[in-house]
């Protein structure tokens, strides 16, 4: 079994891998650029994946994740990798300075599509709350901001292979990839 990994993200193509592997799936990953539309991350993920299918004219998944603060009204959200570039963790520290509410979740949407089919989609999400400061080297963009419900260390103090054990992204593509084993033996012949 293949599935077309849609991303820009070498982390999470190596993340998806290590994950797809158990499943016998096999990543192919393609650097194509699809529109984000504004709206929640389900939205997006809908809109991606199906562009990217019926312009690559194959089943295909893309991926969008976010962190929800909820004393922020869960922001980033959606707007996470724009956050990111823009105001980074520091920014996220800042605005949370005087907040003792530091609940949080991680949420991930894959979102799949064939050039013919409408999206499907599957949700994984951790909870956690915010740090106080920045922990750890490994990971990338939020993750050392955020502790998991139940662990006294930070994504970003976790190896990759501790953190893929219960991320977010792992819960989505789990659920896609048990969906996607019966799909594409019903479909695939």
């Amino acid at each position: 079994m293949k599935i077309t990994f849609i991303t820009s993200n070498q982390h999470k193509v190596k993340e998806a891998t290590g994950i797809f592997h158990k499943f016998g799936i096999t990543v192919e990953h393609v650097d194509l650029g699809y529109p984000e539309i504004q709206g929640d991350l389900r939205d997006v993920a809908r809109y991606g994946a199906q562009h990217a299918a019926r312009r690559l004219e194959t089943p295909i998944i893309v991926e969008d994740a976010g962190l929800f603060i909820k004393t922020l009204k869960w922001f980033p959200g959606s707007y996470s990798s724009y956050i990111q570039e823009t105001l980074g963790n520091q920014g996220i520290l800042k605005l949370m300075s005087d907040v003792n509410d530091r609940y949080a979740e991680f949420r991930s949407v894959i979102g799949f599509c064939t050039p013919k089919t409408e999206p499907k989609i599957f949700l994984g999400t951790v909870k956690g709350h915010i740090s106080y400061e920045e922990k750890g080297e490994y990971g990338f963009a939020y993750d050392p901001l955020f502790y998991p419900e139940g662990y006294d260390k930070t994504f970003g103090e976790l190896k990759r292979d501790e953190k893929n054990k219960f991320s977010h992204r792992r819960m989505s593509l789990e659920k896609f990839a048990l969906w996607y084993h019966d799909w594409f033996k019903d479909n695939m012949r």
